[in-house]
């Protein structure tokens, strides 16, 4: 059967306040299409004029199975290749093909992949509060819907809200989030002795750095935390200082969790091979979409490294999908962050009483159930769009302040 594109859309939307990019490629098949996920959402109109502008057209007309053949096409098209901006549109497009070879099988994408290893993904939450009690509510709220693995904050990643500069600061210093690296950490090394004191070790921590250390402080953190058995530490070690994994790999047991942030298989190839990680913490629609994805997490897997993929606010219930059928099928599947089925209730026109505004505009995400998530096993990625809906929900494109952070002097300090 010939199933080639016909039209290639994308759309955005931001029905929880958030801006999520969506690609949406038709084909001469009746009824036959693909959604997928491109969301960066502090540049999605860049993203959407990549995808209008040049690889729309490119792709009329092709193979629309042919998904190694067009992934290939789309990375050297430009010449210049990686780079957030290609790899999140190249992402949409990637998953809109596999959705479209899922509904072509009419099988869940998983078992494309080579079927389950697991009937359901445990997943980890994101616990933080304003004093340690309100953090503790929160924990012991996870705990009651079965959640085992709780990510841990005390109060953010070192900082406070976008503001003004404190008083500390030299005169004119500008507006942004001001960081405390040395307090952070002793606010840290505090918040895990407590929580160890009142909760056990029956519950797995997580910790996320979020790159806000110098390395050396970085090292000391984890030295110091290894007394609480933390499932993982995450993003100790800024991208840009990635040498530094070796002397942090050397000086303490804590198990490592990197990548966020990568785009590029240069970024993650000597981590895996030499081991420095134990967990490779990637954002599938950052490098690219469910095809690099894939081959990263069975290369991942020779070298004994676990996957836990990125799986934050600011990406659309596809990429969640996707998430979890990749989980679904990896042997060296470690744990998922998930943070796709719980937002704010929202007030939808023309619908009675207060809905899920996520779920209502992108119906069929896999379901949250007593600490596990379980595939819908639909064809493809499982997951639709409700593209009137969507509209409701438009896009805002102002400036980004929540990665305007800086130190005591007022100089940039990465988010």
């Amino acid at each position: 059967m010939s199933v080639k594109i016909t039209r290639v859309t994308t759309i955005l939307t931001a029905p929880v306040g958030i801006n999520l990019v969506v690609v949406r490629i038709d084909t001469n098949q009746p009824g036959l299409y693909g959604l997928g996920c491109a969301t960066f959402a502090y540049r999605a109109l860049t993203v959407k004029s990549l995808i209008d502008d040049y690889i729309g057209p490119l792709l009329i007309g092709r193979d629309a199975q042919a998904i190694e053949e067009i992934w290939q096409l789309l990375h050297q098209n430009a010449y210049w290749r990686n780079g957030p901006i290609e790899n999140n549109a190249i992402s949409g497009v990637d998953m809109a093909l596999w959705d479209i070879k899922g509904k072509l099988a009419n099988l869940p994408l998983y078992q494309l992949f080579g079927g389950k290893v697991r009937e359901a993904v445990p997943v980890y939450r994101h616990a933080d509060g304003s004093s340690f009690e309100a953090l503790c509510d929160k924990i012991e709220e996870f705990q009651a819907k079965g959640i085992t693995h709780i990510r841990c904050q005390a109060g953010g990643y070192g900082g406070g809200g976008y503001g003004p500069a404190p008083s500390d600061s030299p005169e004119g210093a500008p507006d942004g989030i001001y960081l405390d690296p040395r307090g952070y950490m002793r606010a840290t090394i505090s918040m895990f002795e407590k929580i160890r004191d009142r909760f056990g070790f029956d519950v797995e921590l997580i910790h996320d750095v979020h790159e806000r250390l110098h390395p050396v402080d970085a090292i000391k953190l984890a030295k110091a935390l290894e007394p609480f058995d933390l499932f993982f530490l995450e993003d100790a070690i800024p991208l840009e200082q990635g040498e530094w994994l070796r002397e942090l790999r050397a000086k303490t047991t804590i198990p490592l969790a990197q990548g966020e942030l990568f785009n590029h298989p240069l970024e993650w190839r000597q981590l895996i091979a030499e081991r420095l990680i134990d967990f490779i913490r990637v954002h599938v629609s950052q490098i690219g979409g469910l095809t690099p994805a894939r081959k990263l997490q069975i290369f991942a897997e020779q070298y004994g490294v676990r996957t836990a993929w990125h799986g934050p606010g600011d990406m659309s219930p596809l990429a969640h999908a996707a998430n979890i059928h990749l989980d679904l099928s990896a042997r060296n599947f470690g744990v998922q962050e998930w943070s796709g089925t719980e937002p704010p209730n929202v007030v939808i026109q023309d619908i009675k009483g207060p809905h899920n505004a996520l779920l209502d505009v992108f119906p069929g995400l896999p379901e949250l159930r007593k600490g596990f998530v379980y595939p819908n096993d639909r064809p493809g990625l499982g997951v639709d769009l409700d593209e009137k809906l969507a509209a409701k929900f438009p896009c805002e494109h102002g400036i980004t302040t929540w990665t305007q952070t800086r130190l005591r002097d007022g100089s940039l300090h990465t988010p």
